[in-house]
């Protein structure tokens, strides 16, 4: 049911228990097809978010459904503390091949939280079991997103999430992002970022420090920024200078930019773990995934092991359902179609900044593109808290025929975006009536902020 004020006495949707002013005028969808939502007014809607950036394959792919079917009748549920099944090799065979060198080991979880939780746990598990129990420490970025476990929380780059949580864990030192908009240049912003990495290891003690923690390519969380690859050379060096474990937050960027990994592009300097999430599923199933080397992991199962495991780590249904995914990937080559159409929707995008004063900046790799939406271009001036500018966009949007995903990060304070990221499978023809729609929805929402 859509938001309206009134809350039914049993049940309900699970905005419920959001803040009130955060759904209106949420939809409710009642079918899919391909990029695209229905909701139960007739309206279609295309999918400019993917959901949450998870429904690469958009809705209801056959293969995918029939190899989950398939699944379930043959080998339902099997614990991998005690067994063995066929779809767990198959799937982290498949994704070991795709991330390539220096990643032969994968360890299967249920999302991207649980994956960046797990990442951290291998670290502390390995730094434990070679005799340093003095590595606590975590470093991330401000702004960022990790997930939404405590332990994924006292990662993220939140204002706000310390107050509330940190009672209850140990939250992480912040350096600033490497944001490109608003800098005098990426070098200058991705130089300042490593300055800040170089200074808070100094202040805290190299010896103290587990693991840095960082997306390749932003989310949410920083609308799609791409940091200068300087800023990741430098952190390699001084991770390993210090014995640091280097992360890479891939859950939502991965797949999505052009290649399996958005940190193949360059390549960016190899991380000792990478965590995966959303694109790996699409959104058929949970399904997450810690990409490690074949020395970390053998070498740590010669010593203490890494024994910890979730219910549901590689369900035999989400593993039928992760192969299938990425088989419809490689087979449709769903990489290079992100880059080939996402020049185009991003050529598109382009225009629409060129005419609409809302739009200061168009970034982004692949299908993974984002609008910085500012109350001045010609200043880059931000709005204030008193208004969220991407949540007058969604509201908008609906009414003309787009789905957009809006949550603001950190009150604004660095800036407010919104993020494109439609199904893999979507053609220049959708692409183009997508920027159709969204023209619109700039135009009014325009009006709106503006009036």
């Amino acid at each position: 049911m859509a938001s309206t004020g009134t809350r039914p006495p049993l049940g309900g949707p699970q905005d419920l228990f959001y803040a009130e002013g955060t759904t209106r005028g949420f939809p409710r969808i009642v079918r899919g097809e391909g990029v695209r939502v229905f909701d139960d007014a007739g309206r279609d809607l295309i999918d400019a978010a993917s959901g949450t950036f998870v429904a690469n394959l958009g809705q209801a792919n056959e293969r995918v459904l029939e190899a989950m079917h398939e699944q379930g009748r043959r080998l339902t549920f099997s614990y991998v503390k005690n067994t063995r099944h066929d779809a767990n090799l198959g799937l982290t065979e498949r994704l070991a091949r795709l991330a390539g060198p220096g990643f032969e080991r994968v360890h299967l979880s249920c999302d991207g939280s649980e994956a960046v939780e797990m990442a951290v746990k291998l670290l502390r598990q390995r730094a434990v079991a070679l005799g340093q129990p003095e590595r606590t420490r975590l470093i991330s970025l401000m702004p960022s997103y990790h997930g939404a476990t405590l332990g994924a929380i006292a990662l993220n780059g939140d204002l706000d999430a310390e107050a509330v949580y940190g009672p209850l864990v140990q939250f992480s030192e912040k350096i600033p992002a490497p944001l490109t908009y608003r800098a005098a240049s990426p070098e200058a912003a991705a130089r300042a970022s490593a300055d800040a990495l170089r200074e808070t290891i100094e202040r805290v003690g190299g010896e103290r420090v587990l693991a840095l923690v960082v997306e390749p390519v932003g989310g949410q969380s920083t609308g799609a920024n791409v940091p200068h690859r300087l800023f990741f050379e430098e952190a390699r060096r001084l991770c390993d200078a210090h014995g640091i474990g280097l992360v890479y937050d891939e859950v939502l960027c991965a797949v999505r930019t052009g290649s399996f990994l958005a940190s193949q592009h360059e390549p960016l300097p190899a991380p000792d773990l990478v965590a995966l999430a959303k694109g790996i599923g699409a959104g058929y199933a949970p399904i997450g995934a810690v990409l490690a080397s074949a020395a970390l992991v053998d070498d740590l199962a010669g010593r203490t092991g890494f024994n910890l495991t979730h219910t549901y780590n590689a369900n035999p249904i989400a593993c039928a359902a992760g192969i299938a995914v990425l088989d419809e990937v490689v087979e449709r080559d769903l990489t290079g179609a992100a880059t080939r159409v996402g020049a185009h929707l991003r050529a598109g995008l382009e225009r629409l900044a060129e005419r609409s004063p809302l739009v200061g900046d168009v970034r982004g790799r692949g299908l993974l593109l984002g609008l910085e939406v500012v109350r001045d271009r010609a200043t880059a001036e931000p709005f204030g808290p008193e208004v969220d500018p991407a949540d007058v966009l969604r509201l908008h949007g609906v009414e003309h025929g787009v789905l957009l995903y809006a949550r603001r990060q950190n009150r604004g304070r660095f800036g407010d975006w919104v993020v494109i990221a439609p199904p893999l499978v979507i053609s220049e023809d959708d692409c183009d009536e997508l920027v159709e729609r969204l023209g619109r929805t700039l135009d009014a929402a325009a009006a709106e902020l503006h009036g």
